[in-house]
């Protein structure tokens, strides 16, 4: 029993506890970064559980949330009951005054367009105004070719034009020997 004893190691302090004293211990105005604390902490209690850094960042986050320590650039200092909190970056938030008791508040307008009263009466149509030169306005539309010709008949009928839009399809290379073939064929002969 005496050698289980002897061969125990020393019980270490809570790490909350070990935390404040190597914040306390390094004494520095602006307050002591993550590193700073655990190689404190290291020199001063040698035989640390394996999973000292876990265990370290998991109680700088409690303490932090608790309001034991406050974080501020990147350094971890104990809070002072006396000190301003300190500000972040940006505009501050607006204080609310409290309302005086008896004043009630308006529902807030709703989002969008209002809808239109059912009661109010039909507004008159505005009067169209008449251009000045009587032709519509815009491009003209296409007229049809007539299909007897320029010339032809009073009883013609207007017929839309049949080509397609866009651009024609290519021609073929077979086609194109084709021809080119028969047209030699014409000049060997001449």
């Amino acid at each position: 029993m005496a050698t289980e004893e002897v061969n125990k190691p020393p019980s270490l302090p809570s790490y909350p506890q070990m935390i404040v004293n190597a914040i306390e211990a390094l004494n520095d105005k602006n307050g002591s970064n993550k590193t700073s604390i655990s190689k404190y902490i290291e020199s001063q209690y040698g035989d640390l559980p394996a999973g000292h850094t876990t265990l370290l960042s998991h109680h700088l986050n409690r303490m932090k949330e608790t309001g034991e320590l406050i974080f501020w650039k990147n350094n971890y200092m104990k809070a002072d009951p006396n000190a301003p909190p300190r500000r972040g970056r940006g505009r501050p938030p607006k204080s609310k005054d409290p309302l005086p008791p008896g004043v009630v508040l308006s529902p807030a307008r709703p989002r969008g367009r209002p809808p239109k009263d059912p009661n109010a009466p039909p507004k008159s149509p505005k009067p169209k105004v008449a251009s000045g030169t009587g032709k519509p306005r815009g491009r003209p539309r296409k007229m049809a070719r007539p299909a007897g010709g320029i010339g032809g008949s009073s009883t013609t009928t207007m017929v839309a034009a049949v080509r397609p839009r866009g651009r024609p399809p290519k021609v073929k290379a077979s086609a194109l020997t084709e021809a080119n073939s028969g047209l030699g064929k014409v000049e060997s002969e001449v």
